[in-house]
């Protein structure tokens, strides 16, 4: 069973913490983070592009002139998709771009996501995070001993002097253990778990 020093915010150590060997110590698949990092990607496509075809354009239905005798191709009313102004041809259309993953897969992955951190040494264990204030000096002042600069911060509850004093670093997430995904833990080079936390992981993850 994998162990893991607990620090506090001055990067010292303060206790240590055993972890689930189910949770932790799992061979990573790149191919299943794939599938699901994928997965979560065309979810977040709004598939909301749409464009107008022949029936949608407002204009008359009269046959421009005559089909015969002017020497000119044949023609048809003004909303046809030759002219400018008609209807496209095979356009978007509102759309989503959600599949289905078995739950086991994307539970796998998840695991395989905290092994690899754990694994690359890029996994950081507090004892606790509070702040006083929202302020965003604040925050970079209490984690400048850690080191932090592109992270991803699990925390077990609300915690809005946190959460709205990081809204504005663009390489600083804090995210609730319930939404803990692969993407995020991937997308980002060092997870920050508190120790609170790791309970709450495992006994999602571990049923």
């Amino acid at each position: 069973m994998p162990t893991i020093d607990i620090v506090n915010t001055k990067g010292e150590k303060v206790s240590q913490a055993e972890l689930a060997e189910g949770l932790f110590g799992v061979p990573v698949n790149p191919h299943v983070l794939h599938e699901v990092v994928t997965l979560q990607l065309s979810r977040r496509r709004s598939g909301t592009a749409s464009v107008k075809n022949r029936s949608d354009i407002i204009g008359s239905g009269r046959k421009l002139f005559r089909q015969k005798g002017t020497g000119r191709a044949r023609r048809g009313d003004i909303k046809s998709p030759l002219l400018r102004g008609g209807g496209v041809v095979f356009g978007p259309k509102p759309k989503t771009y959600d599949y289905k993953i078995p739950k086991r897969v994307m539970r796998a992955a998840l695991k395989m996501a905290l092994s690899s951190k754990l694994t690359e040494k890029n996994l950081l264990v507090l004892d606790r995070l509070e702040l006083d204030e929202i302020k965003t000096k604040k925050f970079l002042e209490t984690i400048e001993p850690l080191n932090l600069n592109h992270a991803l911060i699990v925390i077990s509850e609300k915690n809005g002097n946190l959460e709205l004093s990081t809204r504005n670093l663009p390489n600083i997430t804090v995210l609730r253990s319930e939404g803990l995904n692969v993407y995020d833990v991937l997308n980002h080079k060092q997870l920050v778990l508190l120790e609170s936390t790791i309970k709450d992981i495992e006994g999602r993850l571990l049923k």
